[in-house]
């Protein structure tokens, strides 16, 4: 009996050694003893069960050796996100403008590469397309300019008379006895609220000012990336392509060469038709001798073809209001012939344009139209039919489409039409026949 409580009292000493030199390692070895129930004894356990350590966890009241590492490494990581959210923020402009340049570039590389298939240097015919654009868009402005101008200086000029009718028509209507003496002393009476009225828009001259000049170091920057965009086309894509490899290579450059051909043949679609529209109005315009007629026609030919859904109203309201002014039954000429001539564009003209470039419905087009705004503000809705134009090119071609089963569900009343159409197609040719029989 003795003998045996010294074997275990050996055991246990060796086993206390072990612990001691590896540090407490291994802390579910087997003790090697035995209660009294015989269950196995492990040496991480004390009398009530509970561990006492292990595995790199420090028990009773410590952490893991790994949450500290874990904490400052979140820590880094939300420094880094909130850095680059700060920078993204501070950027987001820089971001819009070389966004808005990449897509004047692809409408403008068309027309630089047909100059340089004809051996003109690329920086040069970049340089004469970025003249002939800048020339419309000031003849534009000038136009518009000088329909302001003069409608200002018309009414700066009626002003006493325009005066005296209102003053006329308050006092019948209202039954007073005003008079222009009697405003001219209030007026001189409320000096002090004029001044600061005049205070206020002299603050307000220097806000815009300063907008004003932003505004000109935005355009400024958009041109000059645009130009490096588009004299750089072959340079730009071959860089980009460096970063690629070859199997990918193929994909970005078709996907680019999509871009081009529908952004460049949209916007060269819209500005045919909005030529033709210009020249069209102006001769009815010059038979009506509408005042500002040249002017008018500008207006209504850029505003009909680059602002969608409500743009041919805007562009038929003015020159109708400026006929009023005039005569009302030249207002009328107006509308007839704008109405008119929409029809001629959209069954005659537009299909004949659009079938050799690209065509986006005007749902789309509307649609796109707030989606830019929405995202990007007037720059997005700038911005936002090239696009549609450009997505729905990549859609043509990378979208698989199923030739649709006949069913009549989906086509519901064209049948009836299909059937009125056939019946007046028989009936043309039966009397094709028969006049060609009398002949």
């Amino acid at each position: 009996m003795g003998q045996t409580v010294r074997v275990t009292s050996s055991a246990e000493q060796k086993d206390s050694d072990r612990s001691a030199r590896g540090g407490g390692e291994d802390a579910g070895e087997i003790i090697g003893g035995e209660r009294p129930g015989g269950e196995r004894t492990r040496a991480g356990e004390r009398t009530g069960g509970e561990p006492t350590g292990g595995g790199g966890v420090l028990w009773g009241g410590g952490m893991p050796r790994w949450l500290p590492r874990a904490m400052v490494l979140f820590l880094v990581l939300v420094g880094l996100f909130q850095l680059a959210d700060w920078a993204f923020r501070q950027l987001i402009d820089l971001f819009v403008m070389l966004l808005v340049a990449f897509f004047l570039s692809l409408a403008l590389e068309p027309a630089v590469d047909r100059m340089a298939a004809r051996g003109v240097r690329r920086g040069v015919g970049t340089f004469l397309v970025f003249v002939a654009v800048g020339v419309a868009v000031l003849g534009f402005l000038a136009a518009l300019g000088t329909l302001l101008v003069d409608q200002v200086a018309k009414i700066a000029g009626d002003l006493p008379h325009l005066v005296d009718n209102l003053i006329g028509w308050t006092n019948r209507t209202f039954h007073q006895d005003l008079s222009l003496g009697e405003l001219q002393k209030k007026l001189l009476k409320d000096s002090g609220t004029i001044e600061n009225y005049a205070q206020q828009a002299a603050d307000n001259i220097w806000g815009v000012s300063s907008t004003v000049l932003g505004g000109l170091f935005q355009i400024f920057t958009v041109g000059l990336f645009t130009f490096y965009f588009t004299a750089e086309g072959p340079r730009v894509r071959r860089t980009v392509c460096s970063l690629l490899p070859p199997a990918k290579q193929g994909e970005v450059l078709r996907a680019w060469e999509i871009a081009l051909a529908k952004t460049g043949g949209y916007l060269y679609s819209r500005a045919v038709l909005a030529v033709v529209s210009a020249a069209g109005h102006w001769v009815m315009f010059a038979l009506i001798d509408l005042p500002y007629s040249a002017a008018l026609a500008i207006w209504v030919g850029v505003m009909s073809q680059f602002v969608p859904t409500i743009g041919t109203y805007l562009a038929g309201a003015l020159p109708v209001l400026v006929a009023l002014t005039v005569q009302p039954v030249d207002a009328l000429w107006v509308l007839v012939f704008t109405v008119v001539y929409q029809q001629v564009e959209n069954y005659l003209l537009h299909p004949r344009i659009t079938a050799r470039t690209v065509d986006v419905h005007p749902a789309v087009a509307f649609g796109s139209v707030i989606a830019g705004a929405a995202l990007l503000g007037a720059v997005g809705a700038l911005i936002a039919i090239p696009a549609a134009a450009t997505l729905q090119g990549f859609v043509g071609t990378y979208v698989r489409r199923y030739e649709v089963a006949a069913d009549p569900r989906i086509d519901r009343g064209e049948q009836g039409r299909a059937r009125r159409e056939l019946r007046r197609e028989a009936a043309r040719r039966l009397r094709r026949m028969v006049g060609g029989d009398g002949g």
